[in-house]
């Protein structure tokens, strides 16, 4: 991924990760790097495996995948429903149809950003 977008790799994270406290220890990486990263937001299905009081201290949050997605869907619908036009292309084995792929996205749990793409499709 970082060969593919700029700035998008996180080092130097590893030594705050003995000094988190989480419910899965084998998480810990991933809040350290949302420090250091300097993230307002961490995206996961599991939110609780990242607990409010354990990440307030920096300012952090959780959000779903769906939340975060519907969230930059209503920032920039045409940057949103363009990128979401190429991963949608690269899908050639099989390829999928616009209704085919929303179904898909609604099976991973996407279920209201799939509701306002509807709009677009």
């Amino acid at each position: 991924m970082d060969q593919a977008t700029r700035d998008s790799l996180v080092t130097g994270y590893e030594p705050l990760i003995p000094a988190l406290s989480l419910p899965d220890p084998d998480d810990r990486h991933v809040l350290a790097a949302a420090i250091v990263g300097r993230c307002d937001v961490i995206v996961t299905q599991n939110g609780k495996d990242f607990p409010d009081e354990a990440l307030a201290p920096f300012n952090i949050e959780t959000q779903h995948p769906d939340e975060f997605l519907c969230n930059h869907l209503s920032l920039a619908p045409g940057v949103f429903c363009s990128a979401v036009r190429k991963v949608r292309a690269r899908l050639v084995h099989p390829p999928y149809s616009i209704e085919e792929y929303l179904a898909s996205l609604t099976r991973q749990g996407l279920v209201a950003t799939v509701s306002e793409m509807h709009a677009f499709a």
